[in-house]
């Protein structure tokens, strides 16, 4: 589940990570991840949607601004665009959207962010982290989705849950 980013935005920083690189960018949509990838039996998929219809039903949209450029490094090697505005409601739903049926434990701590180079060398992943420096913008979330990983290894949106609270 991802708030993807929105357009013209979305596509402009896929475009960048490409441009850096990262062999992951066709096949990533750009977003802010809420539930890690999970593996669903596809049985499960009718609760696990209904629930997060009354999830979105309830949730507020939000607004979030992307800004600058950050990085998990040394411990990991990623360089992403924080946001700047809806870090909260990002938390807040993340962990609305993690319960009942989606209770799964996190690998590491929650932090929306959005990925721009991932698993590359020094330089590139220092070249992604200098040429955004200065990004920018702003849109609003009025819903998330529900993506699955094809057989092809692109990820789609399977089903979108309109933010209505």
């Amino acid at each position: 589940m991802a708030i993807p980013i929105a357009e013209p935005y979305g596509t402009e920083l896929q475009k960048f990570r490409a441009d850096f690189g990262d062999p992951m960018a066709a096949s990533i949509p750009t977003h802010v991840t809420l539930l890690p990838p999970t593996e669903i039996e596809p049985n499960d998929l009718p609760g696990i949607d209904e629930h997060l219809l009354a999830v979105a039903a309830r949730f507020p949209r939000f607004r979030i601004r992307l800004r600058g450029t950050a990085t998990f490094r040394p411990i990991s090697p990623v360089v992403f665009v924080p946001l700047a505005e809806g870090i909260s409601s990002c938390e807040v739903l993340q962990s609305q959207v993690r319960s009942g049926p989606l209770n799964v434990a996190l690998k590491f701590p929650y932090h929306p962010h959005v990925t721009v180079a991932h698993d590359l060398e020094k330089d590139a992943l220092d070249r992604a982290y200098d040429t955004l420096a200065e990004y920018d913008c702003a849109f609003d979330v009025d819903h998330f989705s529900r993506y699955e990983h094809g057989t092809d290894g692109v990820w789609r949106p399977q089903r979108f849950f309109p933010l209505a609270g």
